[in-house]
């Protein structure tokens, strides 16, 4: 498993904190991050983290644009997962789970709990069916005290289940929308057990075709292909939709750094993690705050 080496102190560190950074950040309309239309121009500024505002100086001419650039790589299209970066755990269903042990009520307060036990996830290096990392990180995040998180992280396994996955995220749809508006190629991959394709469009997020979201080439479930993440031979399936673009030109993004990051490189594809907390900071791959930072 090609798993970067993030510091895992970062996660020490931040589980002293309140876990509340950047919720006003994260649920604003303004961000100041782009990644943006590409045109080759000599001395463009370069690196890992995207965190940097195009000026009116460096912005580079949009005649001829035929693509998006993220970091050093020209990109032609954008896969995405769905879990984590369209929908999450419906806060209202999780919210009087736990709130019975102590947890906060506020729903924004789940938001920030699934990042930051995606995270702990993550640091655990736990695979796709272990969620025991994510569990404990998930109740310590939302509040719940020290003396019940055993008890409440082992309610929250119980109630797991792939079709509470149903929260979209309304900026991360907005971006979907922007991109193909721009004739930008989406779609979707991900880990699922045969229900994302109708959630996505129950909730509005995305069809293959005409609908009330908006329309992706293909939505690609693990549970109805055989494979899955960080298996590399899922994307196939994806980049079928996508024959006449060159796999290095494609970005996936994500919200683990195991399953999407990790297999996404294996891929050939250019990952890119959604990291709304900066939990990842000094990380070896792209990030970004939000999906609209991906609009030029």
């Amino acid at each position: 498993m090609d798993h970067p080496t993030w510091a895992e102190g970062n996660l020490a560190e931040g589980l002293g904190g309140t876990h509340g950074e950047g919720l006003e950040e994260v649920f604003s309309a303004a961000h100041t991050l782009r990644v943006r239309l590409f045109t080759p121009v000599s001395g463009a500024t370069t690196g890992k983290n995207l965190r940097k505002r195009v000026t009116p100086d460096d912005s580079p001419t949009l005649k001829g644009v035929s693509a998006l650039q993220i970091g050093t790589h020209e990109i032609d299209a954008v896969l995405f997962d769905a879990g984590g970066i369209f929908v999450i755990p419906d806060p209202n269903v999780l919210a009087p789970l736990l709130s019975y042990y102590g947890a906060s009520s506020e729903l924004p307060a789940y938001h920030r709990a699934h990042f930051w036990a995606m995270a702990a996830k993550s640091a655990a290096q736990s695979g796709e069916s272990d969620w025991s990392a994510y569990n404990l990180a998930y109740v310590e995040s939302v509040g719940v005290p020290a003396h019940d998180r055993a008890e409440a992280a082992r309610a929250l396994d119980r109630s797991r289940s792939a079709y509470i996955w149903r929260w979209p995220l309304q900026d991360s749809v907005q971006a979907l929308r922007g991109l193909y508006d721009r004739g930008v190629p989406v779609g979707v991959v991900s880990n699922a057990s045969g229900q994302i394709e109708d959630i996505l469009s129950r909730s509005g997020v995305c069809q293959v075709g005409p609908g009330a979201g908006v329309p992706v080439r293909i939505v690609v479930d693990s549970f109805l292909v055989g494979v899955a993440k960080p298996d590399p031979r899922i994307f196939d399936f994806g980049l079928a939709v996508l024959t006449d673009i060159d796999r290095s030109r494609v970005a996936y993004v994500g919200d683990s750094v195991t399953m999407d990051i990790a297999g996404a490189r294996n891929a050939g594809l250019v990952p890119v993690l959604l990291d709304p907390y900066d939990d990842h900071v000094g990380s070896d791959f792209y990030r970004v705050r939000s999906l609209l930072d991906l609009l030029p």
